[in-house]
């Protein structure tokens, strides 16, 4: 009896050890949060795959557009579900208008003019969100793709239709830093191309997905993204046919057409289907509704061919070269189109941030004429030149953006002083690379320095309180490289 009991108190030990490091292992309880059995019975998730590394959550899917929309959605659920809630909150705060008015929105305006293949991918992550028992449904999700054009440009659009005296005050944005060089510009002669996202620290700090696509039609893509959207829409990616996209938006720009085509189903066609950059550009302007208007920086790497590609609504304009370089940093280049459809946008203030990265770019691409490669563009990105003051300072008017430190904000995009946004990762690739579908990413700031969320409520937590439940620390990782088909 007594030997009984020993084996019976020994036995129930080791289970309670196992127990116990299941539940306290990092490694467990991460591989069980992102468990995703091979041995599924549905055939749609059989040839896609997830895993994380440098701060990045890598997704490889392929096959019909509906089954890259079960995997995104079935691979990603967790992410998206948070990503939503962030988009969910902000957005309704800052347009003062309820999910409903989104959801109807994305039903009635964007979905109806979305070419049936994108429609297929939306429907399919709405259904993989539901298999993994994440409450979104089919317009949650198009107007989560619609995150950028609903807010910034449907909605100032609709209150001057409404003639709304009492809407808030909305105004474009004006994010990212970005630059393509090529020719004697660059270390091989060959293009060079790389891009920083600005955004809200929110959101910002969940722009954390390389996504590789291989569609059933097209080309395949490989590109930064934000969780349950199906083009990057920071932008950056490459296909493989030679095409190398990123942009930066416009500040100050207005105007919208609700009977355009979304902007997130064009980018991501252009991406998908372009061969050359003037394909690019007539994708896009194909049923170009206004929204999310942007500078396009493009590369070709066949022909070491880039342009600057300015898409406004009523005005469009190329610029193209195979020596020489552009820069992106918000600002508008046209003089048309800034009288026409920019708000006051003065491009000879060198005080306000697009302005004084506008000049920094240009003072480094000329100090660094002839050496640019992909690790020169990875320090660019994390400069903290500021060039009105003429000193070093991470703040509104750097490439790498701290506008959480500045006490002025960024009034041209609604940014009061010392909201929480800024560069919130960043990516470089070059002809040699792109041609092996590889690109290098960075998340958080491209500095290094980490944005510790606990410490800046602490000091603005009056003015920003209603951020805390979203805002969360964005730690920055280290450069990594990621390649079309890479495994775990």
């Amino acid at each position: 009896m007594k030997h009984r009991l020993l084996l019976f108190f020994g036995t129930l030990l080791v289970v309670l050890f196992a127990t116990l490091l299941l539940v306290t292992s990092p490694t467990s309880v991460n591989a069980v949060a992102n468990e995703v059995n091979p041995a599924q019975s549905d055939a749609r998730l059989q040839k896609a795959y997830r895993f994380e590394q440098g701060g990045w959550v890598y997704v490889h899917m392929e096959g019909s557009p509906s089954n890259i929309g079960f995997q995104h959605g079935y691979l990603l659920a967790p992410e998206i579900a948070d990503a939503f809630n962030v988009k969910k909150v902000s957005d309704t705060r800052s347009t003062q208008r309820d999910w409903e008015f989104f959801r109807e929105t994305a039903r009635e305006i964007l979905w109806p003019k979305t070419d049936p293949e994108y429609q297929q991918e939306l429907q399919g992550i709405a259904d993989g969100l539901v298999a993994r028992g994440v409450k979104m449904d089919l317009w949650d999700v198009v107007a989560l793709n619609g995150m950028e054009e609903i807010p910034e440009y449907y909605v100032p659009w609709l209150n001057r239709q409404q003639k709304r005296k009492d809407a808030p005050e909305i105004k474009s944005p004006g994010n990212c830093s970005a630059f393509v060089a090529t020719g004697s510009w660059t270390k091989d002669g060959q293009i060079v191309i790389a891009h920083n996202n600005w955004t809200s620290y929110a959101p910002g700090e969940r722009w954390t997905v390389i996504f590789d696509i291989v569609p059933e039609k097209g080309h395949r893509i490989l590109m930064d993204g934000y969780p349950g959207v199906i083009v990057s829409d920071d932008d950056f990616g490459i296909n493989s046919n030679g095409l190398m996209v990123t942009e930066t938006t416009i500040t100050q720009f207005f105007g919208f057409d609700p009977n355009g085509k979304p902007e997130f189903a064009r980018a991501r066609k252009a991406l998908q289907y372009s061969n050359s950059i003037d394909d690019y550009v007539r994708i896009m302007l194909d049923g170009n509704n206004g929204g999310y208007a942007n500078d396009w920086l493009l590369g070709d790497r066949k022909t070491g061919e880039i342009a600057r590609f300015e898409l406004g609504l009523k005005h469009h304009k190329v610029w193209r070269t195979k020596d020489g370089y552009f820069e992106g940093a918000n600002f508008a280049s046209d003089p048309e189109l800034i009288r026409d459809e920019t708000e006051g946008f003065d491009y000879n203030d060198l005080s306000t941030s697009p302005n004084a990265r506008r000049i920094r770019w240009q003072q480094l691409m000329n100090e660094n004429k002839g050496k640019i490669d992909v690790a020169l563009a990875q320090k660019f990105l994390g400069d903290h030149f500021d060039t009105y003051q003429k000193k070093e300072e991470a703040n509104e008017r750097t490439l790498c953006g701290h506008v959480d430190v500045s006490p002025r904000g960024i009034p041209q995009w609604s940014w009061v002083p010392y909201h929480p946004g800024g560069s919130v990762q960043g990516k470089a690739t070059d002809s040699r690379m792109a041609a092996q579908m590889t690109l290098t990413a960075h998340t958080g700031h491209p500095c290094g320095e980490r944005f510790v969320a606990a410490s800046f409520m602490q000091k603005h937590g009056s003015k920003f309180g209603w951020m805390k439940e979203i805002l969360k620390d964005m730690p920055s990782d280290p450069w990594t490289t990621f390649t079309s088909g890479q495994k775990p």
